[in-house]
Parts: structure tokens; sequence; C-alpha cells
């Protein structure tokens, strides 16, 4: 009986994750679109930029609002959904791994099963179980991750007119290691990203019980769960403060997963095959030749992107695991 239990969970937990992360990737997708065009730009992403680097030649995109309006005039309202299949098949696995592996290690550590016992759990675990359900997540659908960034940051014309064509020219081109080029800067990413993401959400949401707690008059008995706003709060601050912090890695994870890409020239100079070593060089050389800001780029929209996105998917995660159990 208890194995069928643990199996049911597990099977709960995965069905949560994929649900809820693939309505949070949806709901978010022209945002991450946005922000993946400044990552890969390899010119300055705002006029203040050009302006401080002394840089004259124009920037395809300078700025969320133009990025928007170039966007829909060439692409049309399409193009702000642009790579989302594999996105989706990318992070509806990514979830269900990351949630399920999740439970399973806070269920390992606190040696029970249930929601409310994980959240007497000490931040450290929370970090540390966040960050290992991250890795797990990212090894199991990064292929995915690969061709996401590959379709959405090619514009038009497009190089690849579907998933699969990317597909093949990356196993002609690149062979296997191909579909990981990238994976160890998004290993170093994830581990701090998804610590943070879920050891704050943690703890925002262990501050709303005290807080609901202090506020009833009566403090010995009552329901102090969360209220699904507060819960959209908890998953907001947590998705803000992991993405701030680990942004520029991220920066890094797309320069190596576009090596190679021919886009039009509009869109300004492309990253050529092997044109960072590693991920030290590839700080060092974007540091050297676009200046910090070029480690920043597209931080704004990624972090109003990671902020309803965490939100979203927290609560849809809580409400499907709720309905499910």
């Amino acid at each position: 009986m208890e194995e069928a239990g643990q199996l049911r969970r597990a099977i709960n937990d995965a069905t949560a994750g994929a649900i809820s992360g693939g309505i949070s990737r949806t709901v978010t997708s022209p945002l991450d679109v946005i922000k993946i065009r400044f990552q890969v730009q390899l010119e300055p992403t705002s006029r203040w930029a050009l302006l401080a680097r002394d840089v004259y030649q124009p920037s395809k995109y300078t700025g969320m609002l133009q990025a928007s309006r170039d966007i829909f005039r060439e692409e049309g309202l399409p193009g702000y959904w642009r790579g989302n299949v594999p996105a989706l098949l990318m992070v509806m696995p990514y979830t269900a791994i990351q949630f399920t592996v999740l439970h399973k290690l806070k269920t390992l550590v606190s040696g029970s099963s249930k929601s409310e016992d994980h959240m007497n759990l000490s931040p450290l675990v929370s970090f540390t179980s966040g960050a290992l359900a991250g890795c797990a997540a990212t090894v199991g659908s990064y292929p995915f991750d690969l061709l996401r960034t590959l379709l959405a940051s090619q514009g038009e014309p497009k190089v690849y007119p579907n998933m699969r064509s990317a597909f093949v020219d990356i196993l002609r081109s690149r062979g296997i290691r191909g579909l990981y080029s990238g994976l160890s800067p998004t290993l170093v990413e994830i581990i701090p990203y998804a610590g943070l993401q879920f050891g704050t959400y943690d703890a925002f949401k262990r501050w709303t019980v005290d807080w609901n707690r202090f506020r009833s008059l009566d403090m010995s008995q009552g329901d102090f769960a969360p209220s699904s706003l507060q819960l959209f709060f908890c998953g907001l601050a947590a998705g803000t403060t992991a993405k701030a912090v680990c942004h520029p890695l991220d920066v890094v994870k797309k320069r190596f997963q576009i090596e190679g890409l021919k886009r039009h020239p509009r869109y300004g100079a492309q990253v050529e095959h092997n044109a960072y070593r590693n991920m030290n060089d590839a700080l060092h050389r974007i540091l050297l030749h676009e200046g910090w800001a070029g480690l920043y780029k597209g931080i704004v929209p990624s972090i109003v992107k990671a902020a309803p996105a965490g939100a979203v998917t927290f609560v849809a995660y809580e409400f499907t695991s709720d309905w499910l159990e």
C-alpha cells in the first residue's frame, strides 16, 4: 500500500508540474521571445549603452516596446510564440521532473510526504532540494531548450522552418553533443536559480503562514494556509529574486546555444562557431566587448517574465496537486 501511495504521489507531482509548466510557458512566451532576442544580440540593447560605448552602428532591438513593435510588424502575432512548441516539450517534462524530484527529496529528509511537514524544513534543505531537482530536470529536457532558443532567436527570414529541420541540422553539423551545447553554463546557472526559486518560495510561504496565524484572533486553531493570492505573490517574489541573481549565466547559455546560427544581416553580428572556448572565456569576452550591460541584456523582459511565470507555475501546481489528491 505504501509503495502504491508513493507511486500515486509521484504521478500527481509529475502531472501537476507538467500542467503548471505548460500554462506558465504559454502565457509568458512573448516576453521570453523578446528576452532571447536581446540576449543573442551582440550589439548594445539600449540607446544609452550605444552612447556610453561610443558605438554608432544601429542595433536591431533597443528596448522592450521597440522590440515588441518590430516583432509584430515583421513576423505578426505568431512571432511572439516563436519556438513555443519545443518550449512546451521542454518545460512540461522539466517541471514534471523538477516537482517530482523535489517532493521526493523533501520526503526523504522530513520522513513525511505531507506538504505541510515540508514547510518546516530549513532554508538550506529547501535550497539544496530545489538545486538538485533543477539539475535533474535540466538534463532530462535540455535538447528541447536548445531547439526553443534557436527557433525563438532566428527572426525572419527563417533559417529553420520547423523544429524537425533544426533538430536534423544540429545532428548533421554538430552531432549528438550539439544537442547539449551550453549545458555546462546551464547547470551552473540552474543550481543557484532553482535553489533560490524554491528556497525563497518556501521561505515566503512560511512567512505567509506565520502572518496569517498572527492576524488570527484565535492563535491555537484554524487553517492558516496561504490563499491563492498569497501563493501568487510568493511565487512572484521567488521568480524575481532567482532571475535577477542568475541572469548573466543565462546570457552565456544562450550564446553557446546559438553559435553558428545564420540570421538575416538586419539582426546584427552573429555568434560564430567556437566563439567561446568555455564559460569563463564567454564571460570575459562579453565583458570585454559589450561591458557589464552585455551580461544583463534582456534583464527587463526576463524579470517581467520570470515574476508572473514563477507565480503562475506555483499557483497552478498547488491547485492541480490539490485537485489530483
